[in-house]
């Protein structure tokens, strides 16, 4: 597993984010983040989603090196979501790097 690299991509993700206007200062409800849909999508925008639930879970299994998921498929839902916003596109990118690395393909 390449813990260096998927910090990187998570630093990145998170400065995307931020570049695009779409990081949160409020942070979401206990309820919203307990969300068992997939990408919480019942109570939570993407965006949101990936800031408090993909980065800091990730964040921990980089920082303390446990083991990384090897089956993750994230870009295909930021290709859903913002299909029709082009400025995404480097965000998307990223997310796609990311779900190659860690799926090794």
């Amino acid at each position: 597993m390449s813990y260096r690299q998927t910090a990187e991509y998570l630093r990145t993700i998170e400065h995307e984010l931020k570049r695009l206007q779409l990081w949160s200062d409020t942070h979401p409800s206990a309820v919203a983040l307990a969300s068992t849909a997939p990408f919480a999508c019942d109570t939570l925008p993407f965006e949101h989603w990936l800031q408090f639930i993909f980065l800091p879970k990730m964040q921990v299994l980089v920082e303390q090196q446990l083991p990384l998921p090897t089956e993750i498929a994230i870009a295909p839902m930021a290709h859903y979501v913002w299909a029709q916003r082009p400025v995404m596109r480097d965000l998307i990118n990223v997310l796609e790097m990311l779900d190659e690395l860690l799926s090794g393909k």
